[in-house]
């Protein structure tokens, strides 16, 4: 057999409402695939859907409709005249009927695409109790002479009934067996699953080797970017400056903080696209997302608190909200409806301490930049929200959440952040600016410092060549 020509062809079978679909989708990472809902028999018909790398569909996926009445059809095959230990001759009979096929359509569906399958992975939801109608479903299927992966869903769920279901799987024979919550993206478990196709598919295990090689990279390279994203994000947001006089600094503020928003705002995009999660996808969560775009306020005090983020560390403390800062004076919080009050109050002892070129910038002259706080609540909530997108099932519905940690240690920027402090050139959001070879270098730099704050996935292993 060449494989390299010939895909191999995967049924995707079992019970209705078994998360068939839902599996689908999050092997093909798209939530565009079918339709899924809490209802049975949403899948009606054969649906095709291939997994291609340069170009070459490798593996064609088929959804099918759910097994709806097994046990009345295992009667009906046992009622024919057919040799009962010729299970293909037995099916044969039930797809050549006329009357049966209308009476078992889903299932004569069923039967016929497995016809033309390499093998078949058969969907359980493992919070339901292991049922006779399962395992009629499964003496059925057998009789198609195709090799049989199950696949137990949900099992994140704490009413999963793992155990049971893979004793009872042993007693009938059916030990290539994997756990796969579709509600929940895990690559280090789709590999596993990768890898129980190709111990029973020795013809096909170089294609699965190059399939598991591809995702792999993948995996890797679709990681990488996500971190070039937030750290694009964080040099444009730390190189950003305003210079204005005094009496416009309020008005400059809002303008500087309404930029960082939208930027902020083109990186959420950028993340969601690259995991292909549309617009829509967060459109009825309160949390983290509404309509594809964060809802609590990074200048906020309350959004800083959440994250567990202190901003009483620097000079000046006390008067600002992790907003903005003078670039002039040394660095300390500014909130728009504080400015004024910090000019005309600033304590002797304050204004000596900034000395005569400052203290005339102060007077006269402001360079507002974004402060150390705000920094830090850009980077948490964007590496927060990656690690979310990354762990999140095309086939999810629930909200996403995210997980700020308490931060106890004063906010220290990256080098990285801190020299973009002194290349305002380096920011989108400054009117002159240029892209240089030490600014893609900061990125690097910046996105390699963020490595550690997402989740690693366990790395696919083979018994063959290596991948």
């Amino acid at each position: 057999m060449s494989t390299e020509l010939t895909p191999l062809q995967m049924a995707i079978v079992g019970h209705t409402n078994a998360g068939k679909t839902s599996l689908v989708r999050t092997l093909l990472r798209s939530n565009d695939f079918g339709e899924v809902d809490d209802r049975g028999g949403t899948t009606r018909s054969v649906h095709t859907a291939p997994l291609t790398t340069g170009g070459k569909t490798l593996i064609s996926l088929h959804d099918s409709p759910g097994l709806e009445n097994a046990p009345e059809l295992l009667d009906w095959l046992d009622q024919r005249n057919s040799r009962r230990h010729d299970g293909r001759e037995r099916l044969r009979e039930l797809l050549d009927d006329t009357s049966a096929r209308t009476r078992f359509d889903q299932e004569a569906q069923v039967l016929d695409l497995m016809s033309g399958m390499t093998v078949a992975l058969y969907v359980v939801d493992s919070r339901e109790p292991v049922l006779e109608k399962y395992r009629d479903e499964l003496a059925i299927l057998g009789d198609c002479a195709k090799p049989i992966v199950v696949v137990l869903n949900f099992t994140a769920s704490p009413e999963s009934r793992e155990q049971e279901w893979r004793t009872a799987l042993a007693g009938l024979g059916l030990h290539t067996v994997v756990d796969f919550d579709a509600a929940v993206r895990d690559p280090a478990t789709e590999w596993r699953l990768y890898l129980k196709l190709r111990a029973q598919l020795d013809a096909f295990a170089p294609l699965l080797d190059t399939w598991l090689d591809h995702r792999r990279r993948e995996e890797a390279e679709r990681r990488q970017a996500g971190l070039t994203a937030i750290a694009e994000l964080l040099i444009d947001t730390a190189a950003c400056r305003r210079a204005v006089p005094t009496r416009e600094s309020g008005k400059a503020l809002k303008e500087l903080q309404t930029a960082v928003r939208r930027r902020e705002q083109g990186c959420v995009e950028t993340l969601l696209d690259l995991y292909r999660f549309g617009d829509t996808e967060y459109r009825y969560e309160s949390l983290p997302l509404s309509d594809s775009q964060w809802r609590d306020d990074p200048f906020d005090p309350e959004t800083l608190r959440h994250y567990g983020i202190r901003t009483g560390g620097y000079l000046g403390a006390g008067v600002g909200s992790g907003a903005a800062f003078d670039l002039a004076t040394g660095g300390f919080s500014l909130g728009a409806g504080t400015i004024a009050g910090v000019l005309a109050g600033a304590g002797a002892s304050l204004v000596h301490g900034l000395g005569p070129r400052a203290y005339s910038r102060l007077r006269g002259y402001r360079h507002l930049g974004i402060d150390d706080a705000a920094l830090q609540l850009l980077a948490s909530r964007q590496t927060d929200l990656l690690a979310a997108l990354i762990q999140r099932g095309h086939a999810s519905r629930g909200t996403l959440t995210t997980s700020p940690t308490d931060r106890t240690e004063p906010i220290r920027l990256p080098h990285a952040l801190s020299r973009a402090r002194h290349h305002p050139a380096w920011s989108t959001l400054n009117r002159e600016r240029h892209h240089d070879a030490a600014r893609a270098a900061a990125v690097h730099s910046l996105s390699r410092a963020l490595w550690d704050r997402i989740p690693q996935p366990e790395s696919p292993t083979t018994d063959g060549p290596a991948t």
